[in-house]
């Protein structure tokens, strides 16, 4: 591994003012990705720029939804009450990052950020309908999570821009989401397919749930993370069943165009994209009727 520089900012403006004044700025939300990356060679790093130090990245608060700061690590997601009732698919796939070190150090933002086309939290971002608040030398500006990610390990970050939060819609009774992955081992690997649903059911069915909006993203079957608008919008005033789940995982597997590599052949990964999305509907359904907005 080269030399290279270690600068821990303390505010958003000296973090953008590090990131437009120099070449080879690499950012640090956890170290789990960047760090063996530099070491591996697959990036090149003249300084990296420890963001952990910055107050407004590692917080955590509430105004209507929550707010969650880029480099706030996974273990406070997962190990929060309230996030994890609020938003069980952010819990989920933070829960099943890494190993518990790695949890430790690695953040949802920087997962994104990091953007794999495997990123587990990726898909639940995008079901929970999150948008990325991104300050630069401009000024600052959202952009919704689902438009993030650009192509394999690049995003719309420009030059001596970061992202400082994520920000989630206000939790709503009637409303569930789930996220689940694929894996050859039973933790600690990279997905082969993962899927995350969010549903919110009608208020005034009688005889049977039917879903009133309903989102679903995937991970590892483009070259970004995706989201299926259109299995989405089909279920919208339809009966929350089983079959209609089945019918959008069918609509899903149409937006996914897989490689064939190590992890598995991709008319296989087509095939799992239909499965998964029909069990985190599934899933999503049973947290939807238990969550009463309490």
């Amino acid at each position: 591994m080269k030399d290279f520089a270690y600068v821990a900012p303390t505010s958003v403006a000296e973090a953008v003012e590090v990131l437009s004044s120099r070449d080879g700025v690499k950012m640090l939300a956890g170290g789990t990705d960047i760090i063996v990356q530099i070491r591996e060679g697959q990036r090149d790093a003249d300084v990296v720029l420890d963001i952990k130090k910055v107050p407004e990245l590692m917080d955590v608060s509430w105004n209507g939804g929550l707010h969650l700061g880029a480099a706030v690590p996974c273990y406070k997601v997962y190990g929060d009450p309230k996030i994890a009732a609020a938003y069980p698919a952010l819990a989920d796939s933070s829960r099943i990052i890494g190993g518990w070190q790695i949890q430790g150090r690695a953040s949802v933002g920087g997962n994104l950020c990091n953007s794999s086309p495997a990123a587990d939290t990726v898909p639940s971002l995008i079901a929970c309908g999150a948008t990325c608040h991104i300050a630069g030398p401009k000024g600052t500006r959202t952009v919704p999570v689902a438009e993030f990610c650009t192509a394999p390990g690049r995003n719309v970050l420009e030059r001596g821009e970061l992202l400082i939060k994520l920000e989630f819609p206000p939790l709503e009774s009637h409303t569930g989401s789930h996220y689940l992955r694929f894996i050859p081992r039973n933790e600690m690997d990279i997905a082969v397919v993962g899927a995350g649903a969010w549903l919110r059911l009608c208020d005034d069915t009688a005889g049977g749930d039917k879903v009133e909006e309903a989102r679903i993203g995937l991970a590892a079957v483009a070259p970004t993370p995706l989201a299926a608008k259109e299995a989405g919008d089909w279920l919208k005033g339809k009966p929350a069943t089983e079959e209609n789940f089945a019918q959008a995982g069918e609509l899903a597997k149409k937006v996914a165009s897989p490689i064939t590599d190590m992890r598995g052949p991709a008319p296989y990964r087509v095939h799992l994209v239909g499965v998964l999305t029909r069990r985190a509907l599934s899933k999503a359904l049973a947290r939807a009727q238990q969550n009463n907005g309490n």
